[in-house]
């Protein structure tokens, strides 16, 4: 940045603004948004026809055997995209030669792990009319449920000794067909399965602090120990079951409409946009909380297609990253002794709620601060400024022992590694947060502690942190510190970066990947 820069747009929760950042600041922005593949429906059917490492799926569809589809929950794309949903459509075509080969046994099972079951319009929306209203009725589309016991088979340890328990549905079917969407480079792969469709008793082995602390970085399988972990969950699970990996890859056309000049550099803006922006801005800053929520939650992007694979796990998700890197990876050169990040509406976990505390510091320092190959945007030691208004603000119904979390655990420690050890297993197993997450939609007990171990990596490698505008409470129950303006936030960090710091503003989303060389 220069004297000719001008103020740049900032995401901060449900609104942003413009910010005027110190001469010399360096500004990553997203890469322009790839174009899509012409024609959708050919581009399906190529993949199943002509997989990597594969029989072609009619080959493995015949009657009388049991199949199974799985599928990523409401977590992915963030936002939603507009109807149809890529899912739709593939489970579609999957289910059309299914019909074909007279298969009569199938079964579709939300993904979702340990997080909120999805309510029946939200299975709507990913899957389509015409599926949901096939196989809702009679229970053959489902969420996961990771606490029913009955229903869970224990496929056996890695060599590592980690428990692979997955659906036992999925276990025992002659095909377990899973349907992806890699929005980042940390989605996708033995994840898809062997996280999505597996118990507490799995996920806990890379669902800790240490292995988080460890993971280096999420966006990178090859570098992230809970990748290691999946990876080695799945080589077992696929011993057992055999699985037609299905992946898809999307573009960077996150905004548009009203909210087109969120796709657009500063500079690039036109009198259309500028008016966009101030009307926008005045008209989130005067609405009530309830009505500037729904203006967000009811974005819909306009994602393009980039790619559908399918196949064998492992070289189908080589064939992905590829792409989810054509599109999102940038090359940084060097580390720098501030990072700013600008924390934005939606994360996987509030879709349709509300973005608490804690999943405000997840999406910034476990999301945003992961998203980079090499090595962290910022140096060791360095500081991290953060832009959101960390309300203290819950959804008791998706999120109730995240209350508890923030009100019991952060009042004794902030530590990962002592809170997994003193807390973890009385939330894991309480009745009252099971029975929530298997009647109602609520995530799992253990949810919490699973975002606030997702930030530890971000907590060992940062002197500072600092959240502009942000509830002061809040963010000192977390740990953290609040600033006024991004000039106090500078202040209080020299002590550790100096007074000229280098510093580094992520401007994102759209979706990108640092290449910190």
């Amino acid at each position: 940045m220069d004297d000719r820069t001008p103020p740049l747009l900032v995401h901060n929760g449900e609104g942003f603004l413009l910010e005027r950042f110190p001469q010399g600041t360096r500004v990553v922005y997203p890469p322009e948004a790839l174009p899509p593949v012409r024609d959708v429906d050919e581009a399906i059917q190529n993949a199943l026809l002509h997989p990597i490492e594969s029989e072609p799926l009619p080959e493995l569809l015949r009657a009388g055997m049991r199949l199974t589809i799985a599928f990523d929950d409401i977590s992915i794309p963030l936002p939603p995209m507009k109807k149809p949903d890529i899912r739709q459509r593939i489970i579609e075509a999957v289910l059309e030669l299914a019909a074909q080969a007279g298969v009569d046994d199938v079964e579709l099972i939300s993904a979702n792990a340990l997080h909120r079951r999805l309510t029946p319009n939200e299975l709507r929306d990913i899957v389509g009319e015409r599926v949901f209203r096939s196989f809702y009725p009679d229970g053959k589309l489902y969420n996961f449920d990771a606490e029913d016991a009955a229903n869970l088979t224990h496929l056996g340890q890695t060599r590592h000794g980690e428990d692979v328990e997955i659906s036992k549905r999925a276990a025992e079917s002659d095909l377990l067909v899973h349907v992806n969407v890699n929005l980042v480079a940390m989605d996708g792969g033995h994840k898809s399965t062997s996280i999505g469709l597996a118990s507490y008793k799995s996920l806990k082995h890379h669902h800790n602090s240490h292995t988080m602390i460890h993971s280096r970085s999420f966006m990178d399988h090859k570098a992230s120990k809970m990748h290691h972990s999946a990876w080695r969950m799945g080589e077992v699970l696929t011993q057992h079951v055999k699985v037609f990996q299905i992946e898809t890859t999307l573009n960077n056309d996150i905004f548009g409409g009203p909210l087109e000049f969120l796709q657009k550099r500063e500079w690039e803006w036109s009198i259309k946009d500028q008016g966009s922006y101030l009307a926008a801005k005045r008209g989130l800053d005067v609405a009530p909380t309830r009505i500037r929520r729904k203006i967000f939650q009811d974005v819909r992007s306009n994602y393009g297609l980039t790619g559908v694979t399918a196949g064998k796990i492992e070289p189908v998700h080589e064939k992905t990253i590829e792409a989810v890197h054509r599109q999102h990876k940038v090359e940084v050169q060097g580390q720098a002794d501030v990072a700013i990040m600008g924390v934005p509406f939606i994360g996987p976990y509030n879709v349709n709620s509300v973005m608490n505390p804690i999943l405000a510091a997840c999406m910034g320092l476990g999301y945003y601060f992961n998203s980079y190959l090499g090595q962290p945007i910022v140096r060791k030691d360095g500081a991290v400024i953060l832009y959101h208004p960390v309300d203290y603000e819950f959804s008791q119904l998706h999120h109730p022992s995240y209350v508890d979390f923030f009100e019991e655990v952060l009042a004794e420690s902030t530590d990962p590694a002592t809170i997994e050890a003193k807390f973890e297993k009385q939330y894991a197993e309480d009745p009252w947060y099971i029975h929530l997450y298997r009647t109602s939609n609520a995530y799992h007990g253990v949810h919490p502690f699973y975002m606030w171990y997702w930030i530890s990596h971000a907590l060992d490698h940062c002197g500072d942190i600092v959240w502009v505008g942000a509830n002061r409470k809040t963010v000192e129950r977390m740990g953290f510190r609040s600033a006024s303006t991004l000039s106090d936030a500078l202040e209080m960090v020299s002590h550790s970066v100096g007074r000229s710091p280098s510093i580094t503003y992520l401007h994102n989303p759209p979706h990108l990947l640092a290449d910190v060389r």
